[in-house]
């Protein structure tokens, strides 16, 4: 644990982090800002496309606040997308509306000589002119949590030209051409270090990195394509900014979540639904901060069943470094009213 009293002495989320075990936890959900918003929708139809929205920092720090104004929950998380980093390296990225992102596949060493480091600047500039503007407009007591997708999930996406239930691309790329795929990922993992870099610079108290399909892997490939260069993304980001708690979310993968936290030197982690409860306690109790991992559907389905898991998680976790989250974001058909009553829950369990 490292001392952070001295950056936010006011921020209920980073407590945690500073070998304060708080009641209530501190919460905030991935997905908060969202089309379960109405005020979110709405931003989305002025902004035009979802990567303009990404990209203009006024209205992308309109749709971080909206779920603070609303909730008050204990940390924003910056408005963007994972796939900001291929973009900005010259890859073709859009998103057709109800099918998700599409991207001109990178397939080759050929492909991948296209895109350049040099070229992100522009748009990590725009990104991280909205983390400014957060940090002035959030609330003094409300932590702002800055983000990437780790280089394995980013180049999933970059390999198919689209998500995918298997990650068949990339996984095969890096059996077929470990030297090219590693190429590839050298290349996400340093622009992933230029990127969260700059938004600590911006104002940024927190990382989180995240890696969606880190579950698809092979022990070996695991370490490989997982551990590896999220430890030198840690290790660069914890050189240049020391007092910057990084989140890591390898999900899918709780079988390898140990090896993933000895391994990347991560301060917290973020556990997915599937994570049992037994496993966040042990890892808590060596000392890291764990998040998660209420299953998403039930915001959705509300009422009593809510409750009950709400309840069992914050038992489960009393005492412990331990930030209340879901196990994933936030689905669009969630009512926002049972948003509020699960905040109202877990704000309950500190008195």
């Amino acid at each position: 644990m490292r001392d952070l009293n001295a950056k936010s002495p006011t921020k209920h989320f980073l407590a945690p982090f500073s070998d304060n075990t708080v009641q209530p936890p501190p919460v905030w959900l991935m997905r908060q800002a969202g089309r379960y918003l109405p005020e979110y929708r709405k931003t989305r139809a002025d902004a035009g496309s979802f990567l303009d929205l990404c990209y203009a920092p006024k209205l992308a720090a309109e749709v971080t606040l909206q779920p603070i104004r609303r909730y008050g929950f204990d940390a924003a998380i910056l408005f963007s997308d994972i796939l900001v980093v291929p973009d900005a390296l010259g890859q073709n990225v859009r998103f057709a509306e109800g099918e998700g992102p599409r991207l001109d596949p990178v397939k080759t060493v050929a492909d991948l000589h296209r895109l350049d480091l040099s070229n992100t600047h522009y748009k990590f500039a725009k990104v991280c002119e909205t983390v400014a503007l957060l940090s002035k407009e959030l609330p003094r007591e409300t932590a702002l949590i800055g983000f990437c997708g780790a280089p394995w999930t980013v180049a999933t996406y970059m390999a198919e030209g689209r998500g995918s239930s298997d990650q068949a691309a990339a996984r095969s790329w890096a059996y077929r051409d470990r030297q090219g795929f590693s190429e590839l990922i050298g290349l996400l993992t340093e622009a992933s270090i230029v990127y969260l870099s700059g938004q600590v610079d911006a104002g940024a108290n927190a990382l989180q990195i995240f890696d969606s399909w880190a579950g698809s892997l092979a022990e070996d490939e695991f370490e490989r394509w997982v551990i590896a260069p999220t430890a030198r993304i840690v290790a660069e980001i914890r050189r240049r900014h020391p007092q910057v708690p990084i989140i890591g979310f390898p999900r899918g993968a709780a079988a390898l979540l140990q090896k993933y936290i000895d391994g990347t030197n991560v301060d917290g982690v973020s556990c997915d639904t599937s994570c049992p409860l037994s496993v966040m306690q042990a890892i808590a109790k060596t000392g890291k901060v764990v998040q998660g991992n209420l299953d998403p559907l039930l915001l959705v389905t509300g009422g009593e069943a809510l409750d009950a898991r709400a309840d069992a998680i914050c038992q489960a976790m009393a005492g412990l470094p331990f930030v209340f989250n879901l196990g994933h974001g936030i689905v669009p058909e969630t009512p926002p009213e049972n948003v509020a009553r699960l905040v109202h829950r877990i704000r309950k369990t500190g008195n």
